[in-house]
Parts: structure tokens; sequence; C-alpha cells
């Protein structure tokens, strides 16, 4: 079994796979404080809940957007599984060609969505992944990352909102039923998750234009991903462990090296 990392900014998420088919699958909160042995104790924890052994976990396939813990995961992964966690970093096979202008500056997250949209689903095609931040990519039929955009999360747009300003309540990030509120309450959730949902098709639809080809496949992943694709006429694909899958199909072809 191969267990796959992806550290975000809010949430790691963690999946163990056999195969192409994913077995398990669990988020834990990304915590600069927490040290190697706190993360060790949650994830055997796991596994036994599940009565799975650490000795059938045979690699270990990680991405990270947050530099500060890395060391405490790899720090983690030796002294718990007995091996080194494979990295996309350069050298490693990812079946992508990126046209960034300096591919270093790309995060990993960003190039395992790529390498699981354009083989699971083809290509040409549009990634959106709805973290802390949102970020879009968009692949070639070729399969070459050509670039793309970042912009605020939900959350973060959310949290920006009420922060910054006085007399503005905090509120729940959920889709209101009208796109003109009754009070104060509903018109922040309109304005975010609408305004949001407006964003992303405008976004999306430039990209097309750009790219020159109109009929593109859309695949949004992402926890904050479901207020917008059921609204969203620009989406075409939910999936939600769409990082995973690029990260376990990049450590299978990296597995022999």
């Amino acid at each position: 079994m191969i267990l796959t990392l992806d550290i975000g900014n809010t949430n790691m998420k963690t999946a163990l796979f056999d195969g192409a088919e994913m077995m398990q699958y669990w988020r834990l909160s990304t915590n600069r404080n927490r040290t190697s042995d706190e993360y060790g104790m949650s994830l055997m924890k796991l596994l036994d809940y599940h009565g799975i052994d650490r000795s059938q976990v045979k690699g270990v396939m990680m991405s990270s957007v947050v530099p500060q813990i890395n060391f405490t995961i790899e720090h983690m992964c030796r002294n718990y599984f007995g091996m080194e966690p494979m990295k996309i970093e350069p050298g490693v096979k990812t079946g992508i060609n990126i046209k960034y202008e300096n591919p270093r500056e790309l995060g990993s997250d960003r190039i395992a969505n790529a390498v699981a949209a354009y083989e699971l689903y083809g290509g040409p095609c549009i990634t959106i992944d709805f973290g802390t931040a949102t970020s879009f990519g968009a692949i070639s039929a070729r399969g070459e990352f050509l670039g793309g955009a970042i912009c605020p999360g939900l959350k973060l747009a959310a949290d920006a909102l009420t922060e910054n300003t006085a007399k503005l309540p905090r509120f729940e990030l959920i889709k209101p039923e009208s796109v003109i509120g009754r009070n104060t309450v509903a018109n922040m959730q309109a304005g975010i998750v609408y305004g949001y949902i407006g964003q992303v098709k405008y976004l999306v639809n430039r990209m097309k234009k750009e790219m020159g080809v109109p009929d593109i496949k859309v695949i949004a992943t992402g926890g904050l991903a479901v207020l917008v694709a059921g609204e969203s006429s620009v989406i075409d694909v939910m999936d939600g462990l769409l990082t995973l899958k690029g990260l376990r199909l990049i450590y299978e072809k990296n597995a022999n090296c």
C-alpha cells in the first residue's frame, strides 16, 4: 500500500492506496506546533482502527505548501514507517511538461492536480482547487502545464471581510437562497458566495479563450468546492481526491527509480 499526504495550509489530507484503489481517507489539521510523534501516533491510531498494520505501507508520497512542517513530517515517516517520503521536486517524473517561467515556483499540489486531471480526464483541461487559496491550472492537450491563476479562498475572503470591518459580524459560510439578502448576514453570504461563483465563471471562460479551445473539461477539487460547483455552469467534474490521486500516480511513475 502507498500512503499519500497532501499538506495544505489548513488541513493535511491523507489517503491509503492499494494500486489504484483508495482504501482509506483521513483529514488531520495542519499545525506547525505539533511534533513528529504527535502526527505519527495520530496516523498509527487511524491505521489500527481500520485494522491495517504499518508494515503494509510500502511507500509514502507527500506534497506540501507549508515548508515549515516538512521536516516534522519527514521525521515522522522515518520513525513510524521506516522510510523517506518521496516528494515532488526536480528530477521526479510527473509526465507533465511545466511551462512556468520558473518551475520551482509551482506548488507541488498544483502539479499533482495537473497529473491526475490529465491522466484521469484527458486534456486539454482546467483544474480548480478550492482551498485556503483557490488555484486554477491550465493543461494543454499535449500534457503541458501552461500556467493559471491564484486568488483568495472563500474562507479567507470571508475572514478578511469581518476582520477588517468594525460593524460586520462573523457569519457561517453557506449559500443563501437569494442574492438579494434581507439582513446583514444574508448580504455578506450572498456577496461572498455568489460573487465567488461569478469570479470562477469569468476566470474559467477567460482561460478557455486564451487557450483557444472553447470545449475544455473543468475539474474541481478542495474542501470548499461544493459551495460553488452546484451553482456553477463551468464546472464539469467534482473530484475531492484529485490531489491525492495525482500523488499516487506520480509515485508509481518513480517507484522503480
